[in-house]
């Protein structure tokens, strides 16, 4: 009974009559898609000017080119496996001649197609071209410009099919590749995600649908096309009407040609379909055919590009400030010698003036986030470090006294009871020098590579705009620094040797700390004559005498006095070496910053020729001006492509 009912309906059906597919918002959208479609051409999308696009994704074999060949009134490359290698980007354009004409542009050329029937071989051979002759995939656009009678105004962009597995000589991340391509199209917000889904397939973990997902998570953006439709009709229509892949845009259900169908035929099918059919009849009219895809297409395609022409204008405008404030930043082309030589002094005078705030004031707020470049505080940092290492540098051995008495036991001789020699004292004290001797020479190549690499690093950044002088000048630099520190070591091994000849100090410090320390010799003359094995003496804890027990009284009274003698006048020594090197380490400082620097520079400069190397202006800031100056003039072209049409609309609309 129901086979009777259709087939009486489909009896009764009229054939339909169809208005072209140009919509009525083609006058009023024409002129945006030219401007867009010029952008695109001077490919303003390298400056980070992301344009308004419908793109079309879909599974391989979803039908995707059918839709597109329905939308057109033309046929596209067929066959088996990736017919879509690289990004078409479908241009089509209503007009009113009954000829049509067909542009395919790519990379730098154009070429005129004749005949619809020329299309898919142009696009095949096209493709072969930029992307090889294997079954591969490129991310190289093709153009093509569909002027034709009846067209819809869209600009589209046709990715390749997904596919999961590698036919053929198809690469093995084939997928990946995909993949990144089609993200890279429908990343951007102001991108429409025209999504092909065949009727048959499960929507909700649909390879394209789940891409969509990635980068429009509400589906805000995306517009779903069904095809083959009558296959599983009880399926499309629970899909389109409980809509639970939440598709934003909603769905359009279409009939693809089928075999050697004209397109007017294909229509009248796809009309009849779905006026007549018992459960796709149930779908809203303003969802199904080509016709009302079209629509649809151009509503969203109109609407997206009202939103987005202002904020690509913004968008142009901010990155032509940025670009022009970057090239001002470049340095004045260097023409004349006394041009040069200005730029030198005044690279000069700025090391110096940062140098001196950074390494003498102590100032930093040029490296506020770099606490490397705090030099005052870097540098007190490694003289306590310095000290530190000092005052734990020597340690006696747990046999206390036995060295004391080594050096008086070789000290002795014909001489008065009970009265030391100096000499004794003083080969002691010489001992001591010559077990730190090493510390402050080594603290001195610490410090001062500290010191060459702050100096380096302000350099740079100064000689940023003139890489041609850096290392006349970093030599310069470093030249001044390496002979400063040979002579701090110079002067350091000095004060060595001047506190191995002799002991003196006027610090009341001495007499203070030495007559505490001998207040316990008393009771460490009483511990070892009671054999005790240790005893408690300040200053250095507990510690063992047994080895004392033998030794004559006189022999270790001797040695301890001689040993806390050393003890007090040690601190002197340590403090006075500490001191001294900070005071020459400030010294040397000012004077490399105040003279030497700026000295050894213009020796360097001048012999080396280097201000006639700063007539040269270096590679890469030619190529960093160079690739300034041309996205200035690919903004401003942007720019007035985008005035004269909305001065032009303006003007159609008074």
């Amino acid at each position: 009974m129901e086979v009777k009912n259709d087939t009486t309906k489909t009896n009764n059906y009229k054939k339909p009559t169809f208005p072209p597919l140009a919509s009525s918002y083609n006058k009023k959208i024409r002129p945006i898609l030219d401007v867009v479609d010029k952008l695109r051409r001077l490919n303003v999308t390298q400056e980070g000017i992301p344009l308004p696009t419908i793109v079309v994704v879909g599974d391989q074999s979803s039908g995707k080119s059918s839709v597109l060949e329905s939308l057109a009134g033309i046929s596209l490359p067929r066959g088996q496996g990736i017919c879509t290698r690289v990004p078409l980007v479908m241009r089509l354009q209503h007009h009113e001649e009954d000829v049509p004409k067909f542009t395919l542009k790519y990379q730098d050329k154009e070429e005129e197609i004749y005949g619809e029937s020329g299309i898919s071989t142009a696009i095949s051979k096209a493709t072969d071209e930029v992307a090889g002759n294997c079954k591969g995939v490129a991310n190289i656009p093709l153009t093509l410009v569909v002027k034709k009678k009846g067209v819809p105004d869209l600009t589209m962009v046709d990715l390749p099919g997904i596919t999961r597995n590698p036919i053929g000589d198809q690469p093995a991340n084939i997928f990946q590749q995909i993949k990144d391509m089609i993200t890279e199209y429908i990343k951007p917000e102001e991108s429409i995600i025209l999504n092909v889904l065949q009727a048959t397939a499960d929507f909700a973990i649909c390879e394209s649908i789940c891409m969509s997902r990635g980068v429009d998570t509400t589906g805000v953006r995306t517009l779903a096309v069904v095809t083959k439709c009558d296959i599983s009709p009880a399926c499309v229509l629970k899909e389109v009407v409980a809509n639970d892949v939440k598709i934003g845009l909603g769905y359009t259900c279409v009939r693809n040609r089928i075999n050697d169908e004209t397109y007017d035929e294909a229509r009248v099918q796809e009309a009849q379909l779905f006026e007549t059919h018992p459960l796709l009849s149930k779908i809203d009219k303003s969802m199904v055919g080509i016709s009302a895809l079209a629509n649809r297409l151009v509503e969203i395609q109109s609407e997206i590009l009202s939103k987005c022409l202002p904020d690509i204008v913004k968008k142009i405008d901010e990155r032509l400030n940025d670009s022009v404030s970057d090239l001002n930043k470049l340095p004045i082309t260097l023409t004349t010698v006394p041009d040069a030589m200005f730029a030198f002094t005044q690279i000069v005078g700025s090391l110096k003036d940062k140098l001196q705030k950074i390494l003498v004031q102590g100032e930093y707020d040029q490296y506020e986030n770099d606490n490397q470049m705090h030099c005052n505080a870097r540098l007190a940092e490694m003289l306590d470090e310095f000290s530190k290492e000092l005052n734990t540098s020597v340690r006696f051995s747990e046999k206390n006294l036995v060295e004391e008495m080594k050096v008086l036991e070789e000290a002795n001789g014909i001489r008065l009871p009970n009265i030391l020699p100096h000499q004794v004292f003083l080969c002691l004290l010489q001992r001591k020098v010559t077990t730190i001797f090493d510390m402050p020479v080594s603290f001195v190549d610490k410090v001062w590579g500290y010191l060459e690499t702050v100096c380096v690093r302000v350099l740079i950044d100064l000689c940023e705009n003139y890489p041609q002088l850096l290392p006349s000048m970093r030599k310069a630099t470093l030249h001044v620094m390496r002979e400063k520190k040979a002579h701090f070591k110079e002067r350091v091994k000095e004060m060595i040797e001047m506190e191995k000849m002799t002991d003196y100090t006027c610090n009341s410090e001495f007499m203070d700390t030495y007559n505490k320390l001998m207040g316990n010799c008393a009771a460490f003359s009483s511990s070892v004559s009671n054999n005790f094995s240790r005893i408690t003496v300040e200053g250095y804890g507990n510690i063992n005498i047994r080895h004392l027990y033998g030794v004559a009284a006189k022999t270790r009274d001797q040695a301890f006095d001689l040993k806390m003698r050393m003890t007090a006048y040690w601190k002197i020594v340590l403090k006075r070496l500490v001191d001294w090197v900070a005071l020459q380490l400030r010294f040397l400082i000012q004077k490399v910053v105040n003279e030497e620097i700026g000295k050894e520079m213009r020796e360097v400069i001048v012999r080396g020729g280097g201000i006639e190397k700063m007539q040269d202006e270096p590679p890469s800031v030619a190529i960093k001006r160079e690739k300034l100056q041309r996205s200035i003039g690919l903004l401003k072209e942007s720019k007035e492509v985008i005035e004269e049409v909305v001065n032009g609309i303006v003007v159609t609309n008074n």
